[in-house]
């Protein structure tokens, strides 16, 4: 047996990798295998939401993502004699630092992240939980086995997860009975710089910008009356005939396959010194592009906690937070998408009427709603969620309420730049208020024993809370954990026992 290690995180995609990249970090002993032989080479997932790339920042791999990427600023609805055009996060994204849909491929997203490290050919075959940690076998490619021990173990190894199954936990939840066409390919006669989505009764059909390894992302859904097996250049070509007419002409294909979606979620996020992320624990329509951004948001709220508690600084009650944060945001992602789906595909009369008919005619009103449409880009951007729930989110004494950000919500750009503030690793105490004298002796008290740990930060009337004056701590995943008003920091001071205790 190798020396124990704190964490094996077992399945190298997006997910896995933002786990690693967050533990290495903060200097956490861990190892990451994944079974397969190399980096993906398709495109696979290829949407990053705002919330992702802000998350993402603090790692340094944003502004990579962002060179790499193409900021699809448009969507193109093609309904039957007309076309609407609407803008993505043109209102309700002031406050982020992306206000942008990034479209990138997968393989460029994990090669990103640094997927060229993770060991590769290498899978878990086998765990075991004992008290003080679990005892993993893990098989090379060439047969030979070792004996892996770590503190924790995530599973990060997709809708298949060998670790949700040794774990024992059910992945609950169905398939959908339609079959998918997806390539990567060439398209002449489409306007660039948008995406483009055509909707009509024989059913949809939807082209993304991507750059590389093609320029187009083509997703289908196969026609009932369409011959099963392999997909080809021939039969993708007749598809989009049929629902676009003759204005396309596909060519080129990079990439191209035949899958089935399914709706599921497991039923526990954790067993133990065990955890799931990802795929693993939610599988999902690609509707509204949540799917690997919500993975890898899910990363970024596990690492820190457990480089927390490896490091002693955080207790197990810690730990407790990631299934109690992001279970609720895994069940809203799974029935959004799949109400979402239903809706698009159902062959029900009522609903492809509402659907060819009605839409096409009330989608323009609705549009014009600016707080209607601020409100759906904040959702599909996942700048909205929030842990206000939460046991590690506390108001304090005079904590804002309406308006202002509260416990349990992010850390927005406003002013434009606070979220660089946080770029460090670790907490941050934010100070705001004019001409605020803050009680040294009381600051002392809060930063004692946690150099390293917490950073504090003047903001004068800069913060997110005019007037002021207000004191809020942010967590390393940039959220706030504690927020109150006025400049007693007694009440600060007992949260910081219970979550960021000194040694």
């Amino acid at each position: 047996m190798t020396e124990p290690l704190d964490v094996l995180v077992v399945g190298a995609g997006p997910t896995g990798l933002a786990l690693a990249a967050q533990l290495r970090s903060y200097g956490v002993t861990f190892r990451i295998i994944d079974r397969s032989l190399d980096l993906a080479h398709e495109s696979r997932a290829l949407a990053i939401q705002p919330r992702t790339l802000e998350a993402l920042a603090g790692l340094g791999f944003a502004d990579e993502l962002v060179a790499r990427g193409n900021q699809a600023v448009q969507l193109r609805m093609h309904l039957p004699r007309r076309v609407l055009s609407l803008p993505l996060f043109d209102i309700g994204c002031d406050d982020t630092p992306y206000p942008f849909l990034l479209f990138l491929s997968q393989a460029e997203t994990e090669d990103v992240l640094g997927g060229q490290r993770a060991e590769r050919g290498t899978e878990l075959v086998k765990l075991s939980a004992e008290d003080d940690g679990v005892v993993c076998v893990v098989r090379r490619g060439d047969s030979t086995e070792e004996q892996v021990r770590a503190r924790y173990v995530v599973g990060c190894d997709g809708a298949h997860s060998t670790v949700r199954a040794e774990a024992g936990i059910a992945f609950e939840g169905r398939a959908y009975p339609q079959t998918f066409l997806l390539a990567d390919l060439e398209v002449d006669g489409l306007e660039a710089g948008a995406a483009h989505a055509y909707l009509t009764a024989v059913g949809m059909l939807f082209f993304f910008p991507l750059g590389s390894p093609a320029s187009w992302r083509m997703l289908a859904i196969r026609p009932p009356d369409a011959p099963d097996g392999d997909v080809d250049l021939g039969q993708l070509q007749e598809i989009t005939d049929r629902y676009v007419g003759e204005g396309l002409r596909l060519r080129d294909p990079v990439w191209m396959t035949v899958f089935r979606l399914h709706n599921r979620g497991a039923a526990r996020y954790r067993s133990g010194r065990v955890f799931l992320a990802g795929d693993a624990a939610h599988i999902h329509s690609p509707a509204g592009a949540q799917g690997m951004n919500t993975g890898i948001q899910d990363a970024l709220n596990l690492g820190w906690k457990l480089a927390a508690v490896c490091r002693g600084n955080g207790t197990e009650e810690l730990l407790d937070t990631y299934e109690a944060e992001r279970a609720p945001v895994g069940r809203t992602v799974l029935r959004f998408t799949d109400r979402a789906f239903t809706i698009g595909t159902s062959r029900n009369p009522v609903i492809r009427l509402a659907r060819n008919r009605l839409a096409p005619l009330l989608a323009p009103l609705a549009l014009r709603s600016t707080r209607l449409r601020g409100a759906a880009f904040r959702t599909l951007s996942e700048l909205a969620i929030h842990y206000r729930r939460s046991p590690a989110s506390v108001a304090g004494p005079h904590a804002p309420r309406r308006g202002r950000p509260r416990a349990g919500d992010r850390l927005p750009d406003l002013p434009r730049g606070l979220q660089g503030y946080t770029a460090i690793p670790g907490w941050h105490l934010l100070l705001a208020g004019q001409d605020v004298v803050w009680p040294e002796r009381s600051l002392d008290v809060v930063t004692r024993g946690r150099a390293g740990l917490l950073t504090v930060h003047w903001l004068g009337s800069e913060g997110p809370w005019p007037g002021g004056p207000v004191h809020g701590l942010v967590r390393p995943d940039g959220y706030f954990g504690y927020v109150a008003g006025g400049t007693d920091l007694e009440e600060l001071c007992v949260y910081l026992d219970r979550w960021l205790p000194t040694e």
